[in-house]
């Protein structure tokens, strides 16, 4: 006998062995795709000494060392700034003065449904800025504004009961902000907040079309010599494992700050005593 789910019926025997059948014509597929694609990589001369010679010489090194340290030091400024002036902007869109929540509101979907490329080229070519700067205020104003919506949208989602007690109690619209509903609303908005600085790390790799010397840019450099053949594939499977690594250490950091969060004795239950007889008051008459 099988037994029924609320969403839906527990599968049967004859199912399972289906949806095993299923599993295991899924990973021949897969099985048979990735050996397909080895297949392509040998019959063209991918795996040549020629080809994969350049990681050897500490030059090259150097050149992906460099331009991974210059990656990171864009994201960073970026992550940084785009949370402060995604806070900035959450706390504009949430205000009870008219012009300043209109002001935010501008400025989010203006930014919001501007290309990060277009805004990353007229800050480097209009306003003469360098590299760097051009590209975290590229990447700042673009993902700031995202932010701003998570945020805004994570402290709308806390109940509406919660803001009414607060005030009910006299707190203050600042204190109910940091001690009610941010605390609550953080838990539900730090996957999109993880998900948007993944796209900001990966918008990184835009910095090479402004001549930025980062990662991206470094594995250009080596892809095009024509002393290696070209080895433009070797370079693609250097480089693709760092940014996955790195979007997946990313990934692992929140749910590490999540869960260290849900052990936090400020986030715990209070252990309430026991109900004791008091002082009765006295009877209106």
């Amino acid at each position: 006998m099988t037994t029924a789910n609320a969403l839906y019926d527990v599968p049967g025997p004859k199912t399972r062995k289906r949806h095993r059948l299923y599993g295991i014509a899924s990973t021949v597929v897969i099985l048979a795709l990735l050996g397909w694609i080895l297949y392509l990589l040998f019959d063209t001369d991918q795996f040549t000494y020629t080809k994969w010679m350049p990681f050897e010489y500490k030059g090259i090194q150097e050149l992906l060392l460099r331009g991974l340290g210059n990656t990171l030091k864009a994201f960073g400024l970026a992550a940084v700034l785009s949370l402060a002036l995604g806070t900035l902007l959450a706390v504009g869109r949430l205000s009870d003065h008219r012009p300043v929540r209109w002001l935010s509101t501008v400025v989010v979907e203006f930014f919001r449904a501007m290309p990060v490329l277009v805004m990353i080229f007229f800050i480097f070519v209009a306003l003469k800025v360098q590299p760097l700067p051009a590209l975290v205020a590229g990447l700042t104003l673009y993902n700031g504004s995202v932010l701003a919506e998570v945020f805004r949208s994570g402290v709308n989602s806390v109940e509406r009961g919660q803001r009414e007690a607060a005030f009910a109690l006299g707190m203050r619209k600042v204190h109910v902000m940091s001690y009610v509903l941010v605390p609550q609303a953080v838990r539900a908005m730090l996957p999109a907040i993880i998900s948007q600085l993944v796209v900001a790390l990966k918008d990184t790799s835009l910095g090479y079309l402004i001549t930025y010397e980062e990662f991206l840019h470094a594995g250009k450099l080596i892809a095009s010599n024509l002393d290696y053949d070209l080895p433009f594939i070797p370079v693609v499977m250097v480089i693709s494992p760092i940014y996955i690594g790195m979007c997946m250490l990313l990934s692992w950091f929140a749910g590490w700050v999540s869960r260290r969060e849900q052990r936090s004795p400020k986030t715990g239950a209070v252990d309430v005593g026991p109900a004791e007889p008091g002082t009765l008051l006295p009877r209106v008459q």
